[in-house]
């Protein structure tokens, strides 16, 4: 993996189908990402205003819309690349081989563009090369976890993400791009169509968890220890999984349509309105009354992405007041010892949005939660690092 062609690195990481707690454990799992690829960012500016004024769904289904932009262009680029990719509710997090760099970063301002004129969002663009997380001294190692048959994400341990993403965020501009460079919009598989997603049980809620351990010393095994609380209080993977088969229910509404009609190609076209939501209704149909449906909604709630370790801790489960109390009594512990700082943010439901490159298995679903989800779990968290930084 140290060739100085290292395009298939992360294609050539194997799979892990240890529990998160083991993994996170086992050096040897974990690889060096090559000093010659790049940290891709993108982010909602004013994301916590928007959120505020309403606008939740806008926020998710643009952050969504730069990973399907992202995936669409390394199809038309080279569609033997597999790269890492990370969905922060208000943005996202992508690692890539420079010499894909370019055409990614273009097609990504050219959306950024597109998000501005449908949502009048501003979707910021930046990168930094992973040598110069490197030359800070800065550690970025990641592995692969398989959750199960669909579903395998990327790991990573090392402050390397949050060091880029700091640095990008401080030399954000709104990008300008001129007609002669503009690429064409690529959001094929774009698809949100799911009314909100209750817990299966009334008693219980849904949770978004925000952790940052930053001793790289004792990232591994801080959060080993938090996930394995997270095993013991809320149960297994699939038992605190938000998304369950019996709960998901299509919104064929015309506003939801047209909110991913926006998004899309934004625009309004009758046909595209009504052709969509034709398609919906006959979805309902089928989802609800023939056995291919059903077993199709299993494997949704088999792809919903709902932990990423990006350096970070962030997870969407469901529990009910009295797991969530537990839990925050475990990590108040920990922040008491000044090992973690966390945000959290309980809601009654989540929302999803879906990347469908096919119907059968290669589809990915993006999970928050209602009310601001991620980015309302991020304002209690920077709001306990101000407090920190002034007791300092």
């Amino acid at each position: 993996m140290n060739k100085k062609n290292n395009l298939n690195f992360y294609k050539n990481i194997p799979k892990s189908s240890l529990p998160l707690a083991n993994l996170l454990k086992d050096e040897t799992l974990f690889f060096n990402v090559p000093k010659n690829w790049a940290i891709v960012v993108t982010d909602i500016e004013n994301s916590t205003d928007a959120v505020a004024r309403g606008f939740h769904n806008d926020v998710n289904l643009s952050a969504t819309g730069s990973i399907i932009t992202v995936l669409n262009t390394l199809k038309t680029v080279n569609n033997k690349i597999k790269i890492p990719y990370f969905f922060g509710g208000d943005g996202s997090t992508f690692i890539v081989p420079n010499s894909v760099l370019q055409p990614i970063l273009l097609a990504l301002n050219n959306y950024s563009q597109h998000i501005k004129k449908s949502t009048q969002l501003n979707l910021r663009v930046g990168y930094l090369e992973v040598h110069h997380v490197y030359e800070n001294n800065i550690a970025l190692r990641i592995t692969k976890l398989r959750h199960n048959r669909y579903l395998t994400t990327p790991v990573v341990l090392g402050n390397g993400l949050k060091y880029a993403e700091r640095i990008i965020k401080e030399s954000f501009k709104s990008t300008d791009i001129s007609d002669q460079e503009a690429t064409k919009l690529n959001l094929n598989g774009m698809e949100c169509r799911w009314d909100e997603i209750y817990p299966n049980k009334t008693d219980k809620k849904v949770i978004c968890l925000l952790v940052d351990c930053d001793d790289e010393n004792i990232q591994a095994e801080v959060y080993s220890d938090i996930m394995k609380e997270v095993d013991v209080i809320f149960g297994s993977l699939i038992n605190r999984n938000p998304i369950t088969s019996d709960m998901l229910k299509l919104d064929p509404s015309l506003q939801k349509i047209r909110k991913e009609m926006n998004a899309k190609i934004g625009k309004f076209r009758i046909g595209y309105l009504l052709s969509n939501w034709f398609i919906t209704l006959i979805g309902i149909v089928y989802f609800k009354f023939f056995k291919a449906g059903k077993l199709q909604k299993k494997r949704i709630a088999q792809l919903t992405d709902t932990i990423m370790l990006d350096g970070f801790l962030n997870t969407v489960i469901s529990g009910t007041e009295d797991q969530v109390e537990t839990l925050k009594t475990f990590l108040n512990n920990l922040e008491a010892q000044y090992k973690i700082i966390y945000g959290i943010h309980i809601t009654h439901a989540s929302i999803m949005s879906c990347y469908i490159e096919d119907r059968q298995e290669k589809h990915i679903h993006f999970v928050d939660g209602t009310e601001g989800g991620y980015t309302s779990a991020a304002i209690m968290f920077k709001e306990k690092m101000k407090k920190l930084q002034l007791r300092r």
